[in-house]
C-alpha cells in the first residue's frame, strides 16, 4: 500500500513536474520563468526556491516576454520540452495572456502558472482582485480560457491531482497541442495535503504519431493520381513531426515540387531544386507561378493561413482540389480538403506506398532559375555605401546571408523583415525561425534568447525593426545576465514602415506610423546603441552595408549579446515576390487614391476562391 508524504499543494505542484520525463530521459519541462507577487511569491515562490536544480527557476523582466522566451524554446525543440511561467494576479497575470494566444495560435507546449485570488474569499477583495458584478466565480485569469486549450482552476490542494496529468497530456499530444493555464489560488498554493508517494513517480510521456484512416490514405492517392500539377506546401508540422527527410524523399521520389510556409521554412534546404521557395502573400515569383498552375494543393502539417493562400486567391487553377496531411482534423478539414488526418511522417509514407513509382512531369525549373538570378540581384551589396545612403531590407538580409554558416538560425517576428525574409533568406534545414501565427511585435528580442537556450550550438540572428524593439526589449538585460549570446540586426527606418506602407496601398494617406507622420512635438533620434549598451550588451551602430557583414563575424567571439544598429529606408522592403492581401479598403471615401485602392481589392476579391 502506498504511503503518503505532506506537501503544500505548490510544492506537490513542481515536486511532480521535476519527474516528468520526455521518452529521452529529460524533464519535460526544462525550468520555471518567474516574477513573484503577492499572489505567487509566499506559495510559489517558497517551493521553487526548494526544488533547487531539479527544477530551476529563471528570473524575467516583462510576465510576456518571458513567457515568450519560454514558447521559442519550445518551438526550437519541437515541441518536445518545454517551460513553464509563474506571475502573480492582477497584471502579472494579464501580461501573459498575449503569450498565451501566440502559443495557441502557434499550437506550441507552455504552461501558465498564474496566481489568483483567495478560494476562501475572506480578504476579499485583495489587491488586484478584478470583481465581476454578476459572477461571483469570475477572476481575471479567466482571460486565459479562450487562448489556453486547457484551462484549470487550482480551488482545493488535492485539485493538483487530476489537473496536472490532463495539463501534461495537453501539451505532449502532437494533435492537441498548445498552452495550459493553471490558475493557483494563493491560499491554495500555502495549504498542506497528504499526497500519495505514488504520484512523485517519475513518468515519460511519449509523443505519439497517429496512424491515417487507410480509408483517407486511399482518397488522398487517387487525387494525386489525378492530378497533373500538383504542388506540396510544407507547414510546421513536417518539422514538429521530424519529417524534413521524408518530405523530401516523397518529392524526389515523385518528383513534385515543393513551397514552404513561414512555419515550415527551413525543412527542406533551399539549394534543393524541387524547393520553389515560398507562398502567398511574401511568395516567391516562381513559388507564386506553380501554386497558380497547380491542379492539386498538397497541404502537408499547414493551417493555410491567408499570408500562405494569399487570401486564397493565388490557387488560380479552377479545376484545383485541396488535400491536407495534418493531426488535428480541425486543420485538415479546412476549405473542403480531402482531409489526411495523422502525423506527417507516417502519412507521407502511407501516401508515396500507395502512389508506388507514380512519378510527375517536371516543373518549371526555368521559372525557379529566374527567380534565383532576380533574387540574387536584390541581395547584392549596394554600390553606394555611407552616411548619405540609407540601404533597404533586402540589403541587410544580403549582408547577414553573405556571412552566414550552416549553424545559422534567422529569426524574426513582425514588421516588414518576415515577409523580406521568406522571399529572399536562404535557409539550410533548420535554418530558420518566424512567429507568423501571431506576428507579434515584441516576441523578437525573448525568442532568439529562448532558441539560443534551446540550441545552443546555433548562431541566432535576430532581425527586429525599431518598431518593435522599442515594444519589447528588457529580457536582453536577462540574456547578458545569463551570458546567452545572440545577435541582433536592428534596422532603425523611424517608424513603422511595414504598415506604413500597407496604409498607403490601401489608399490612406500616411498617418501615425511613421514618427514624421505622427503628432509630437519633436521627432526624437533614438538611440539604441546607448540604450542596449545600457543593458549590458555589446553594440554598435553599422555605417553601412560592409561593417554590418564584419560585426555578424565578430560577434560570434562573444558570449554576451550583440546589437548592431543600422539605419534603412522605408520604402522597399523586400523589393520582389509577393502577392495580394485581404485587407479591407473603405468602400466609400473622397480621395481618388481611396477610390482607385478599393477597385483594386474589388477586382482581387472578385478572383477568391474559398472552397
Amino acid at each position: 500500500m502506498t504511503g503518503t508524504i505532506r506537501l503544500t499543494a505548490a510544492q506537490a505542484m513542481f515536486r511532480w513536474l521535476a519527474v516528468q520525463m520526455t521518452e529521452d530521459g529529460e524533464r519535460f519541462i526544462e525550468g520555471v520563468w518567474a516574477i513573484f507577487g503577492h499572489g505567487n511569491v509566499a506559495g510559489i515562490g517558497e517551493a521553487l526556491h526548494g526544488m533547487g536544480d531539479k527544477l530551476p527557476t529563471w528570473r524575467g523582466q516583462n510576465e510576456q516576454t518571458m513567457a515568450h522566451a519560454a514558447i521559442a524554446y519550445a518551438k526550437t525543440k519541437r515541441r518536445r520540452k518545454a517551460m513553464a511561467i509563474t506571475s502573480s494576479i492582477g497584471p502579472g497575470a494579464t501580461n501573459m495572456v498575449t503569450a498565451a494566444a501566440l502559443a495557441h495560435v502557434n499550437r506550441l507546449p507552455v504552461l501558465f502558472i498564474p496566481g489568483d485570488v483567495f478560494a476562501n474569499r475572506r480578504p476579499d477583495p485583495v489587491l488586484q482582485q478584478i470583481e465581476d458584478f454578476d459572477d461571483g466565480t469570475m477572476t481575471v485569469t479567466d482571460c486565459f480560457r479562450p487562448v489556453s486549450r486547457y484551462f484549470d482552476r487550482i480551488t482545493r490542494p488535492e485539485h493538483i491531482l487530476t489537473a496536472l496529468p490532463r495539463a501534461l497530456q495537453v501539451m505532449t499530444d502532437p494533435a492537441n497541442c498548445g498552452p495550459v493555464t493553471l490558475a493557483f489560488c494563493q491560499d491554495v498554493q500555502a495549504e498542506a495535503y497528504d499526497y500519495p508517494e505514488s504520484f512523485f513517480e517519475p513518468k515519460s510521456w511519449r509523443i505519439r504519431r497517429p496512424e491515417p484512416d487507410p480509408r483517407e490514405v486511399d482518397d488522398v492517392v487517387a487525387a494525386l493520381k489525378a492530378s497533373a500539377t500538383p504542388v506540396i506546401v510544407a507547414g510546421g508540422g513536417v518539422l514538429y513531426s521530424g519529417a524534413e527527410g521524408d518530405l523530401l524523399a516523397f518529392a524526389k521520389r515523385h518528383n513534385i515540387p515543393i513551397v514552404e510556409t513561414q512555419a515550415g521554412k527551413g525543412a527542406i534546404d533551399w539549394r534543393e531544386r524541387l524547393n520553389f521557395g515560398s507562398p502567398g502573400v511574401t511568395g516567391t515569383d516562381c513559388g507564386n507561378k506553380i501554386a497558380a498552375k497547380a491542379d492539386l494543393i498538397f497541404g502537408v502539417g499547414t493551417r493555410f493561413q491567408d499570408f500562405t493562400t494569399g487570401s486564397w486567391a493565388i490557387f488560380a487553377n479552377p479545376e484545383r482540389k485541396l488535400v491536407s496531411i495534418n493531426l488535428a482534423g480541425y486543420d485538415a478539414a479546412k476549405h473542403g480538403a480531402i482531409p489526411l488526418v495523422a502525423d506527417a511522417k507516417v502519412a507521407l509514407a502511407r501516401v508515396s506506398a500507395g502512389l508506388g513509382g507514380h512519378r510527375f512531369s517536371d516543373p518549371d525549373f526555368a521559372a525557379r532559375d529566374t527567380w534565383f538570378s532576380l533574387s540574387d540581384n536584390a541581395l547584392t551589396a549596394p554600390e553606394r555605401q555611407g552616411a548619405n545612403f540609407l540601404p533597404s531590407d533586402a540589403h541587410v538580409i544580403g549582408a547577414v546571408l553573405r556571412q552566414a554558416q550552416d549553424n545559422t538560425i534567422a529569426m524574426c517576428a513582425a514588421g516588414t523583415m518576415p515577409g523580406a525574409l521568406q522571399v529572399l533568406w536562404r535557409a539550410a534545414v533548420g535554418g530558420y525561425h518566424m512567429e507568423y501565427g501571431y506576428s507579434c511585435m515584441g516576441y523578437e528580442v525573448a525568442g532568439a534568447f529562448g532558441i539560443k537556450l534551446a540550441a545552443p550550438e546555433k548562431e541566432v540572428v535576430c532581425f527586429i525593426g525599431d518598431g518593435s524593439y522599442m515594444m519589447a526589449n528588457s529580457e536582453l538585460a536577462t540574456a547578458v545576465m545569463m551570458r546567452v549570446p545572440f545577435t541582433i540586426v536592428l534596422t532603425d527606418n523611424r517608424g513603422y514602415g511595414c504598415i506604413n506602407r500597407l496604409q498607403r496601398e490601401c489608399g490612406g494617406a500616411e498617418f501615425n506610423n511613421m514618427y514624421k507622420d505622427s503628432n509630437i512635438a519633436v521627432q526624437s533620434e533614438i538611440d539604441f546603441v546607448a540604450h542596449a549598451a545600457a543593458m549590458g550588451a555589446h553594440a554598435i551602430k553599422a555605417a553601412d552595408i560592409a561593417q554590418l557583414e564584419a560585426e555578424i563575424v565578430s560577434a560570434r567571439d562573444r558570449n554576451i549579446p550583440t546589437v548592431i544598429v543600422i539605419d534603412t529606408e522605408a520604402e522597399t522592403g523586400a523589393g520582389i515576390g509577393g502577392a495580394w492581401w485581404d485587407v479591407a479598403v473603405p468602400e466609400v471615401g473622397n480621395t481618388e487614391k481611396l477610390k482607385k485602392a478599393r477597385a483594386h481589392y474589388e477586382a482581387n476579391v472578385a478572383r477568391q476562391r474559398v472552397n
